[in-house]
């Protein structure tokens, strides 16, 4: 089981100075924080930590850090003096806990997740003459599964799932409900991680050459933008006017997160205008497929709507290049092998040509042996 020091060592995106090095102190297997000496373990540990991660990231990569420092603690192993064998003695050890509380060994992508979280470490000590060596870096790490195991829908189900949350917005009229019809709509029609959607303001809305854009922040911290075509900003439009009236100012005078909850009705404590969190992204999803009548409702996901995004595009002919440059993925690999999906290389499969050549020369199937 990965062992983690305490909740309150999570990691916010905006987590202070402070915050960090109380989370840092929380690691085992380190000495003992040295206010005197600026590349000490621990203060060098909190700079690579603080370096141009997202919070997804940062979270990981603490928690691959923490597993891999506690088998260290329990095996009284200096982390500085740690060599391949004791890497490979400690992976054989990773599990994860199962739905039904279980646990269970880490499938290889959570192993070479973990992996490469340790050794971004290692790498960041040494460029800072820390450490030595990385003893991750000689480590045969598990290959990636080029298909994606993550489901992607048709374009039938994509467009009935559309369909479903803004008929039921138009139905109930709510904000929640058109909210919910601008987060499925701008999930499917940008193809950004939900992360980019959750952490957007109304700031982030604006004008270029004609074309409503957002900008958003991407994987690594990196700000970049995305036209939001018709059919997503319909919703989104019809949900600021909704939540300005609310509010009473317009809707371009409207503060805070793009996408935000409402007001509890009896709870006068919840006030509403925070961000969505991913969980809670995750549940709407779900519901709403099933509301749909999705077959996928119980494996959707919000990932779900930008593998179906990389998908349908390159089905239909659009250029890698292109579907690289929307889902700002760094290496190509990653979109033509896990976004290319096996439908679309099932239809196109030159199977289909052989098997239409050998027709005209075989005896049809329906007809009486002599």
């Amino acid at each position: 089981m990965i062992d983690m020091p305490p909740s309150g060592a999570l990691i916010r995106r905006d987590a202070t100075h402070h915050e960090l090095a109380e989370a840092v102190e929380l690691l085992p297997a380190l000495p003992p924080a040295d206010p005197t000496d600026r590349y000490a373990i621990r203060h060098v540990t909190m700079l690579w930590l603080a370096s141009d991660k997202s919070e997804h990231t940062r979270r990981a990569y603490y928690a691959d850090l923490a597993a891999w420092l506690s088998w260290c603690a329990r095996n009284g192993l200096d982390p500085l003096r740690a060599r391949r064998a004791d890497v490979d003695a400690w992976k054989s050890t990773l599990t994860v806990t199962g739905r039904d509380g279980l646990p269970r060994p880490a499938a290889p992508s959570t192993l070479a997740r973990t992996l490469a979280g340790v050794s971004s470490w290692y790498r960041y000590l040494q460029s800072n003459d820390v450490a030595d060596a990385n003893p991750i870096g000689a480590v045969t790490r598990p290959k990636r599964a080029k298909a994606s195991p993550l489901p992607a829908l048709d374009e039938h189900s994509a467009a009935a799932l559309l369909d479903h949350v803004e008929a039921r917005a138009r139905r109930n009229g709510t904000e929640a409900s058109w909210r919910d019809a601008a987060l499925v709509a701008l999930l499917f029609y940008t193809g950004l991680r939900v992360s980019g959607i959750t952490t957007a303001t109304v700031a982030d809305l604006g004008t270029d050459s004609g074309h409503t854009i957002l900008r958003y922040t991407g994987k690594g911290g990196q700000r970049d933008f995305v036209p939001v075509v018709a059919p997503a900003l319909r919703p989104l439009a019809s949900y600021l006017a909704v939540r300005g009236e609310r509010v009473g100012v317009p809707p371009e005078r409207l503060t805070g997160p793009l996408l935000a909850t409402t007001p509890h009705p009896h709870d006068t404590a919840k006030a509403g205008g925070k961000a969505l969190r991913q969980r809670d992204v995750w549940q709407a999803l779900r519901r709403f497929a099933r509301q749909a009548g999705l077959a996928a409702a119980d494996s959707i996901s919000p990932h779900t709507a930008r593998r179906t995004t990389g998908t349908l595009l390159l089905a239909h002919n659009v250029p890698v290049q292109k579907v690289q440059d929307l889902l700002g993925h760094a290496d190509i690999r990653t979109t033509r092998d896990r976004y290319d999906a096996h439908r679309h290389k099932l239809d196109t499969s030159p199977v289909h040509t052989l098997a239409q050549l050998l027709a005209e020369h075989r005896e049809p199937a329906d007809r009486p042996e002599a």
